[in-house]
């Protein structure tokens, strides 16, 4: 057999049967599907059932420990030569697996990985997700939605992420991080001097999150598993992996600075205690300067997100909800980030210690 698709899910019945709704529509047919149930309440062994008899499909159900192990569990029971892992939130077009074929054809390689888009069904929060984690102006380049162009080297993720069977047992398969654990597996892939590459074509429509409370606690994991990461493989750490933190402590300086020159706007007779103010509203003067200084960046910033979005996606409505989902991504990376470094680098917690409420219960 030539793929074997392992797709992990936890409580997400509605959007596996959208995931082998197109699978059903693969213009290549040699692969099997395997679901792996990672102790969900809500499962979706039903859903299975209804595509039984169409797919090559095999439904397992386990306890709960996380993607990463439950990925391990259905590449155990796999017959294909490559194993290609997926996220349950992902829809694949028709000529997905073909696409996968003819590139491995012509370029070989032992891993790899393929970009994402947002679908055009969608819906406007999703779509404005899928722009801030994808473009270049919020770091998204990191992803690989492209080789050239991107801020930093490309390294496969396991919402679309392909591997030889071999290589996959060779290396042990993923970690029990509970977050960032596809790119730990990518850097052990290169570090064990494996050759991987981005397939252009060998894309999926990805949902994401649903709303920006779920987004927030994605990125907010995402920022803590860098820190993880870095632990894990000393030197990974690059200078785009600040940028979120930067973002987010500029931002925190920006409101800050913003709400002293409203305070000095309103309260100017502070001054009077320091002897500095000359003029009844010298006062209104220099809180007009500070918070116009605070607020012309952000507007900026927001700006170009809200141009930039709306023209990609021919929509104002997504351009104008790419402006906190932006803000969203990268702040709550970096508060992620912020925490991590203390508990992990200031402390000295492990990351079992630091992050056992978090994640290892």
């Amino acid at each position: 057999m030539r793929y074997s698709l392992i797709v992990p899910v936890f409580n997400r019945p509605d959007e596996v049967s959208e995931l082998l709704s197109s699978l059903t529509q693969q213009s290549h047919g040699d692969f099997e599907v395997i679901i792996v149930e990672d102790g969900s309440e809500k499962t979706c062994k039903d859903v299975c059932n209804l595509f039984a008899g169409i797919l090559d499909l095999h439904y397992y159900y386990k306890q709960n420990s996380g993607p990463g192990q439950s990925r391990n569990y259905g590449a155990e029971r796999a017959q294909g030569d490559w194993l290609i892992v997926l996220d349950s939130d992902v829809v694949l077009p028709p000529d997905y697996l073909a696409n996968v074929d003819k590139e491995l054809a012509e370029t070989p390689c032992d891993a790899w990985g393929g970009p994402d888009a947002a679908h055009p069904d969608f819906t406007p929060v999703q779509k404005a997700i899928s722009y801030s984690m994808t473009s270049f102006f919020t770091t998204g380049g990191i992803r690989g939605g492209r080789q050239k162009g991107a801020l930093d080297k490309f390294y496969p993720r396991s919402f679309n992420m392909g591997i030889r069977r071999e290589v996959y047992q060779q290396l042990g398969g993923f970690s029990k991080m509970r977050f960032g654990e596809d790119i730990d597996f990518s850097y052990r892939i290169v570090e064990a001097d494996h050759k991987t590459r981005l397939l252009p074509s060998a894309w999926v429509w990805h949902k994401r999150r649903t709303d920006f409370r779920k987004f927030f606690r994605q990125v907010y994991n995402s920022g803590i598993a860098r820190i993880n990461l870095t632990k894990r493989h000393p030197g990974t750490l690059k200078l785009v992996h600040l940028l979120p933190t930067v973002f987010t402590v500029g931002v925190i300086g920006l409101v800050m600075l913003f709400l002293l020159g409203a305070s000095l706007f309103a309260y100017g007779e502070w001054l009077d205690h320091f002897g500095l103010r000359p003029t009844d509203n010298m006062h209104q003067g220099v809180g007009f300067c500070l918070c116009v200084l605070a607020l012309l960046p952000l507007l900026c910033y927001s700006f170009l997100i809200f141009v930039d979005s709306s023209i990609k996606n021919r929509s104002l409505r997504v351009g104008l909800l790419s402006v906190p989902a932006a803000f969203v991504q990268l702040m709550g990376y970096g508060l992620g980030f912020i925490e991590a470094w203390w508990k992990r680098c200031i402390l000295g917690k492990n990351e079992f210690q630091a992050f056992e409420k978090n994640f290892y219960k």
